[in-house]
């Protein structure tokens, strides 16, 4: 007869087994785009319809992930923002500018993260529920990156790494800044530093990964909102509970979605500004795995600020 204990024991492992088939087999194709609305154009604009894409950890092989960018066209954006980690293979990057279609045509800017630059390795799995341990892949073949940002360039997105630049989308004047990848250590902020464009509609911040150290100065420097990505969601999250880890030292409970920074400031408040963080559609290709957290991108509608 078999004892409590070993019952439970089985249903544990049972369970176990049911979620990590779900997470590898459902949840990690269960593409979504995620809507949110944010009020940071001047009083009496129209509204600004923003694709917030990040981390889609490409291969050659991942046909329906491709279908789903191919149908971003359809929703029409206004602007495209790309914060990194495009690709996870040397052959990559014809699906992906192909997947990408129309939206090469749409006004865009673009930063890239260390996973645009490395080929992907083989990593501990529980390194994804773990704190950061501070290694960084940095000794495999580069990924086809330079093919990459020429690529978008010419596209006539900008390329805002370790830079700024603006664009005029919908008659509004948009200023942005940005950097390369912080979790590599590659932002250089004294390049970027200064105070926002005053004469600008919206001033815009872009990163791949959401460190403190680039917020803060965004946020200092006066930009209106921040775009980042990097954290996939915490990728692993409990129920309830969401994210247990970001990869970086933004803490979890901001590890996707839309907050604001500091995380207790209100707007209005001096040296803070509106944070959006892109939970990302990838995983490593060696552990392709999702549980609690949708692989997403982002539609952000800007619209008008109170007066």
């Amino acid at each position: 007869m078999t004892s409590t204990p070993a019952k439970v024991l089985g249903l544990g492992a049972l369970a176990g087994l049911a979620g990590l088939g779900y997470a590898a087999g459902i949840e990690v194709r269960n593409f979504t785009v995620r809507q949110v609305t944010v009020p940071v154009l001047p009083p009496g604009s129209r509204p600004l319809r923003v694709l917030h894409m990040s981390d889609l950890h490409l291969v050659p092989r991942q046909g329906r992930k491709l279908d789903w960018v191919r149908s971003f066209a359809a929703l029409e954006p206004d602007l495209v923002i790309n914060t990194g980690d495009n690709i996870a293979h040397q052959q990559a990057l014809g699906p992906l500018l192909d997947a990408f279609g129309p939206l090469r045509e749409v006004p865009g800017v673009f930063v890239l993260g260390s996973n645009d630059y490395f080929e992907p390795t083989v990593r501990n799995p529980l390194r994804y529920v773990l704190p950061d341990n501070g290694h960084r892949n940095t000794s495999s073949p580069h990924l086809p990156w330079k093919q990459l940002k020429a690529e978008l360039s010419d596209s006539g997105w900008l390329d805002l790494t370790n830079t700024g630049g603006r664009l005029t989308v919908k008659g509004l004047d948009l200023a942005f800044i940005g950097v390369d990848d912080p979790h590599l250590e590659y932002d250089d902020l004294l390049a970027i530093s200064g105070r926002a464009p005053a004469d600008a509609d919206l001033r815009v911040g872009v990163t791949h990964a959401p460190y403190l150290r680039v917020l803060d100065q965004y946020a200092a420097d006066g930009y209106d909102i921040t775009f980042a990505g990097h954290t996939h969601g915490g990728q692993l999250c409990l129920p309830f509970k969401g994210a247990l880890v970001t990869n970086c030292d933004i803490e979890p409970a901001r590890a996707k979605g839309l907050h604001r920074h500091p995380a207790d400031s209100r707007p209005g408040d001096r040296a803070s500004n509106w944070l959006h963080v892109s939970a990302g559609a990838g995983t490593s290709p060696f552990v392709p795995i999702r549980f609690c957290c949708r692989p997403e991108a982002s539609l952000v509608t800007l619209v008008s600020r109170q007066p």
